[in-house]
């Protein structure tokens, strides 16, 4: 009897509509989707456009996870907060560098001061919106970033390293590393910072056989 009702009740709940659940998951559920249409719905139903799920993401960062750049601009011109950090201490703005959406990116720079990217913030590992975009070989948003912001490209995370050892330490050395570090060199990395090892980029990228990084980092006198 009582397996009886517990089933009764979950039926209830599976099929309870969407009105009747919580208004705010409408909104993250639309920008996750890219839902427009449906964001646009759940904002003007008075759903706070900062408003944070359970992992305390706003709508803005789920659409930079998903790539929806459509629902972002929406999301920003109703104000949303680019520095809204989640439990993972995550940013729109770090997030956006980490996965390379570098239109995003460009629209929050374009922000007015009150509203702009706030750089001293850092993600769980202590890094930057710059550090895994250059890991990851993200060349626009490494271009937007140094030469639009004024990120720190010397910035050293949580493991000791800089974007410069980053390109050299997790990249493979391939045309986006390589273009990666002509960036960084380009916009004041000290070549020579080394980790927490006294290990050196150069030497690093030595010991990887990254011949051309190689090149380039002799060529800034590297050591």
């Amino acid at each position: 009897m009582r397996f009886a009702f517990l089933f009764a009740v979950l039926a209830v709940f599976s099929v309870m509509p969407a009105a009747a659940q919580p208004a705010s998951r409408n909104l993250h559920t639309a920008a996750a989707r890219g839902d427009l249409k449906a964001l646009n719905v759940a904002l003007d139903a008075g759903i706070g456009v900062d408003s944070v799920d359970g992992q305390k993401q706003t709508a803005l960062l789920l659409a930079v996870a998903g790539d929806h750049l459509e629902v972002f601009k929406a999301l920003l011109a109703r104000g949303a907060d680019v520095n809204a950090v989640a439990a993972n201490k995550d940013t729109p703005w770090l997030l956006a560098g980490a996965l390379g959406r570098t239109a995003m990116l460009e629209a929050m720079l374009a922000l007015p001061p009150e509203r702009a990217p706030d750089l001293r913030l850092r993600n769980r590992y202590g890094g930057s919106a710059l550090i895994p975009a250059c890991e990851r070989g993200h060349v626009e948003t490494i271009a937007l970033l140094t030469r639009k912001s004024k990120i720190d490209v010397n910035l050293v995370n949580n493991l000791g390293w800089t974007c410069l050892l980053e390109i050299v330490i997790l990249g493979n050395g391939g045309p986006r590393h390589v273009a990666a570090t002509k960036l960084v060199l380009a916009a004041g990395a000290n070549v020579n910072l080394a980790d927490r090892d006294g290990v050196t980029p150069l030497a690093h990228a030595r010991r990887r056989g990254q011949a051309e990084i190689v090149r380039l980092l002799e060529a800034a006198k590297g050591r």
